[in-house]
């Protein structure tokens, strides 16, 4: 956690009046869970899709069926042997399906503020893995990842709003004085630096 991700989910629990998330943006689905519950079923090619994950701070009414609370895997394997002691504590399970937003504020090294916003969901489909997880679905994903989230230098963790709320999102952030503000762009409309003859 750090500052302005606490910040963004603070400005998403006031846009939308409900419990929202800070998770890691950089998961990718595997191919075949892909292939097997996703292609054909839902509209998105796998580089639209990301594994949504942090550890276990997503609140528990934002988790599916079969949630629990358990301990920290990550920090266990490099901290204690033998049972759980102080790594207990996170909320494990998947994410429950639906609507979301996925944005940032964000400062930069100069002070000023940037941010995105990309709005998308959560699929139903088992994620077969640990933490507070789920498959997530952005149109044009792998394309705002590399020249958005990437290139504009932006930390892998962002903030998940349960709902489509980029348009009072971008009215916040534009009221902030925010120049910068990213979204997934469609198929073809072209990110600044993106090649055309790509």
């Amino acid at each position: 956690m750090d500052i302005y991700g606490a910040l963004s989910e603070y400005i998403g629990a006031c846009v939308t009046g409900d419990a929202v998330t800070l998770l890691d943006i950089n998961n990718t689905v595997p191919e075949d869970l892909y292939r097997e519950n996703i292609a054909g079923k839902y509209p998105y090619k796998l580089s639209d899709t990301f594994m949504g994950f942090h550890c276990g701070n997503t609140p528990l009414c934002k988790l599916g069926k079969g949630c629990a609370i358990k301990y920290q895997l990550i920090q266990h394997r490099l901290l204690e042997k033998g049972e759980p002691d102080f790594t207990r504590g996170t909320l494990e399970g998947d994410i429950a399906p639906g609507n979301i937003t996925f944005f940032r504020l964000q400062s930069a090294a100069d002070t000023s503020l940037h941010a995105y916003i990309a709005q998308g969901e959560v699929l139903p489909v088992p994620t077969k893995s640990f933490g507070g997880i789920g498959i997530f679905a952005i149109p044009e994903m792998a394309r705002f990842y590399r020249h958005v989230l990437i290139e504009k230098r932006y930390p892998h963790h962002g903030a998940v709003a349960f709902d489509h709320c980029g348009k009072a999102l971008f009215a916040l952030f534009r009221y902030l004085g925010v120049e910068d503000i990213s979204f997934n762009q469609p198929s073809g409309m072209l990110y600044k630096s993106e090649n055309p003859f790509a």
